[in-house]
């Protein structure tokens, strides 16, 4: 039998190390944090391939004294914590006080420092485990920690690193999230000898155009809300905006950045109406709340948290990302609204079909800026659009004067609105329209369900969804498991507005629906409900599922493809979509229009050249 024995040191290091040394970007985020710790106000990191062969991080913090270095190489020695109360609160990047020596387990490693009121720097290297002595050192402020040959002594570690193409790709993507979480510090990334960035300090929203992107920074909403001791700002992207992959998902607490479950759950929660469900969406989130409400002691890569009140954090995270979504963005309404002489030349007040939509004249540079159409967020419309949708919707009823092709376009001439007025449809599918700055296109269809969606849910939260009873049941024959869903669900599609009743072992009555969905088919409604039932049961039909639900009712009460439209028609929903929370997409995440400014129109046209 053998005997128990304890393990020699340097095998410990090296275990210890397999927790939080797993690739040179893990060596390289430890050693930054322990920059910024330092209070560097600069950091500046040197790789050769990929960090496998060299790293190295010089920084301008406040140093480590010469007698102290062996002690920085040792495991669980630290400076940031000394009890338990402090690791309970505590507010440092790095607090375990085993990165280096993990680090120095697996590699030959050198550090150098040098502090503010020292004659001169120090310097001491490590390999397998041994310290060499102290000794006197040439630098001018700060610490240079230098990584050579990672795992060249733990050869079955070694062979699982991936090309030296693969493991910078991590490397530079650990610095940006220390640099997206530290904008007021410097940082400069330099591989094989060639400068790669150079950030300045600078703000959080310059810092994340830098280094996120431009289409990232101009497809974003700012958010920065607050309560009863928690905070969350930073940008989040549009639905437009989303991706394939979970790159450009950035979630800081406490500026450190992390990968929580119940914090993305309130994200993907917060996008459920507005993605669609293959996509993901893109975010650079900050979260600060104070140190003893979250314990960070959670994994040696401290990248997981765990909040001490979990369901609250998950409510407000939640709910402000939902609001940044919904309302739209902060942006001044078009030109012509700030011009007291009344409208912008060529916009007025049209008396029927193109009528006051003259070309050529008062073309502003817009709010597109250069560049292909896209869509953008749209000012909610004010009051005089409202008095103006409800004189449109009292032209539509039947016998009403003027004729609807004739509606004069009442609304407020100095604030014109964000989607204008309608010109004509294209193809049965999209509505066209002249705004300030150029031409909107409009899917019909989208932007209505998206409406009908929003009402639906806002008539069941309130308690007063409307039914309109059918005059004559819609009677349809129905498969046994149909049959069965409508006697099990009863209450739920009640609850929906809907009224199924068997009227015989084989076929279904429909006997009322949602008023809003009263011109919908509604043999091709019950059915779709009864089949999301089915599937998922109705436990969850008014919680999780509630709102999918909804999204089934309002997709067959929209306005259906190729139904021909009248001006009045296509301009009231124009003002539906102005007044609708989260009408720039549908409810599966699909862009509902589009813009095309003036200024894009003439660069197509080569105009003025």
């Amino acid at each position: 039998m053998t005997s128990i024995r304890p393990l020699p040191d340097l095998l410990v290091s090296q275990i210890a190390a397999g927790e939080v040394i797993e690739r040179p970007a893990a060596a390289l985020k430890e050693l930054v944090e322990n920059s910024l710790d330092a209070g560097a106000g600069e950091v500046r990191v040197e790789l050769e391939e990929g960090g496998i062969r060299l790293i190295r991080v010089s920084d301008d913090g406040i140093g480590i004294a010469g007698d102290e270095l062996p002690l920085a190489l040792a495991r669980h020695a630290t400076s940031k914590i000394g009890s338990l109360a402090e690791l309970e609160r505590v507010a440092s990047l790095g607090f375990r006080g085993e990165a280096l020596a993990s680090i120095a387990a697996v590699s030959r490693l050198t550090l150098a420092s040098r502090r503010a009121d020292a004659a001169h720097a120090w310097r001491i290297a490590a390999q397998d485990g041994v310290l060499a002595p102290v000794e006197p050192a040439a630098l001018a402020k700060g610490t240079v920690v230098e990584v050579r040959d990672l795992f060249f002594n733990t050869p079955a570690r070694r062979k699982f690193l991936k090309t030296a193409a693969t493991e910078y790709g991590h490397c530079e993507e650990a610095l940006r999230r220390l640099a997206l979480a530290r904008p007021e510090r410097v940082f400069e990334l330099r591989h094989n000898g060639r400068v790669v960035w150079r950030l300045p300090a600078q703000d959080a929203h310059a810092r994340g155009l830098a280094l996120l992107g431009e289409g990232f920074a101009e497809a974003a909403r700012g958010l920065d809300e607050a309560v009863a001791g928690l905070r969350i700002s930073g940008l989040v992207g549009l639905p437009a905006y989303s991706r394939a992959g979970r790159d450009a998902q950035y979630l800081f607490v406490n500026r450190r950045f992390v990968r929580d479950k119940l914090l993305n759950h309130a994200v993907r929660e917060a996008y459920r109406d507005v993605l669609h469900h293959d996509r993901h969406p893109a975010y650079l989130l900050f979260i600060e709340l104070p140190p003893e409400q979250v314990d960070v002691n959670v994994h040696p890569a401290k990248t997981e948290v765990r909040f001490r009140d979990a369901q609250a954090v998950h409510r407000f995270v939640f709910h402000a990302l939902q609001r940044a979504l919904g309302r739209a963005v902060d942006r001044p309404l078009p030109e012509a609204a700030h011009h007291e002489s009344g409208p912008a030349p060529g916009y007025g007040r049209p008396a029927g079909p193109g009528a006051g939509h003259g070309g050529g004249g008062g073309r502003g540079p817009g709010v597109f800026g250069a560049g292909w159409p896209r869509q953008t967020g749209f000012a909610l419309a004010r009051e005089p659009a409202n008095a103006y949708l409800a004189m449109v919707q009292d032209a539509l009823q039947p016998g009403a004067a003027p004729a609807p092709d004739t509606v004069r376009f009442e609304s407020d001439p100095a604030l014109p609105p964000p989607l204008g007025y309608a010109i004509g449809q294209l193809g049965g599918l999209y509505v066209l329209a002249e705004n300030a700055q150029g031409l909107v296109v409009v899917d019909m269809h989208a932007a209505h369900e998206r409406i009908v969606y929003e009402r639906l849910k806002a008539e069941l939260d309130a308690c007063r969804l409307e039914r309109q009873a059918l005059l004559i049941p819609l009677v349809f024959a129905a498969s046994p498991i149909e049959m069965a869903t409508a006697e099990a669900c009863a209450e739920t599609l009640a609850a929906m507005g809907v009224e199924l009743a068997p009227v015989s072992p084989t076929h279904l009555a429909l006997r009322a629906l949602p008023a809003l969905l009263a011109q919908a088919d509604g043999e091709a409604l019950a059915r779709a409900l009864l089949r999301d039932l089915a599937e998922h049961g109705q436990s969850e039909a008014l919680t999780a599922r509630r709102n999918e639900l909804l999204a089934t009712l309002a997709c067959h009460g929209a306005v259906r493809a190729h139904r021909k439209l009248t001006l009045p028609e296509m301009n009231a929903l124009l003002r539906d979509m102005e007044t609708t929370l989260r009408a720039d997409q549908c409810n599966h995440g699909r862009p509902t229009w589009f813009a095309l400014s003036l200024a894009e129109l003439d660069r197509m046209f080569m105009r003025g050249r």
